[in-house]
């Protein structure tokens, strides 16, 4: 695996290693104001602990909560109440600025749209994510080309996005997500635009992750692939686990 990240020294979020499960959540709730004194329920008082190194896969309906419970762990959305808990942080008590440095160097997004720049090469779409946490040029080499390796696209690094198939297009987005080193990976329906088959690759692709880089993954999905590949399956609905 490439080099250990070192943190910042203009850093403010101190990465901790002292945590017993990558993600904990205590009677979380996220109400949304839909109109005048009309509030919904997208989370209702959830619970929640996943260990370190598994995969899991989040599933239910649309409208059951998943997206939601993505954004509440990842920062992007805000908790109306209780606690999100992620690698050792609680989220509640970081700002912004502090919320968007932890996310650049603990975690990795991958998502149904693989979200790449139709205008940079299959390199230069991962290597983006080095540039923007401040990483030297032979860091962000070595770790580019490693993280490619690891998908299996070394040979495809000078392709643009539309060169490629969905499928490519998706190990391409993994190596991204894999580009900071993160111990936690949130990826929401990343088979959703894939054939079966390379919805299968991917999902191999994944477990193959958690076991050699020793990275927690939480998968939102509707595939009924993905059971043959994960540790555990929660299902969600209305807002809890069921």
């Amino acid at each position: 695996m490439g080099s250990k990240r070192k943190e910042s020294p203009t850093s403010d979020v101190h990465i901790r290693n002292d945590y017993t499960y990558a993600i904990e959540t205590e009677n979380l709730w996220r109400v949304y104001k839909v109109g005048v004194n009309v509030e919904v329920a997208a989370l209702r008082g959830l619970n929640l602990q996943i260990e370190p190194g598994q995969f899991l896969a989040l599933k239910g309906r649309s409208g059951s909560g998943k997206t939601t419970l993505l954004n509440c762990l990842s920062g992007l959305d805000r908790a109306t109440a209780g606690v999100a808990r992620v690698l050792g942080r609680d989220l509640a008590q970081l700002n912004d600025r502090q919320l968007t440095r932890w996310r650049r160097e603990e975690l990795g997004f991958v998502f149904q749209s693989f979200g790449l720049l139709p205008t940079l090469s299959a390199y230069e779409n991962v290597e983006l994510m080095l540039r923007i946490r401040g990483a030297r040029s032979k860091e962000r080499h070595d770790r580019t080309l490693y993280c490619l390796d690891l998908v299996g696209l070394r040979k495809w690094i000078d392709h643009r996005p539309y060169e490629m198939s969905g499928g490519q297009q998706q190990r391409v987005a993994i190596a991204r997500a894999l580009a900071n080193t993160p111990k936690l990976i949130l990826a929401d329906e990343p088979t959703g635009e894939l054939d079966s088959g390379t919805a299968r690759e991917i999902l191999s692709l994944f477990q193959s992750i958690v076991r050699e880089e020793n990275i927690t993954i939480l998968m939102a999905s509707h595939d009924s692939l993905v059971d043959e590949y994960v540790d555990d399956v929660l299902q969600l609905q209305d807002g809890q686990i069921v």
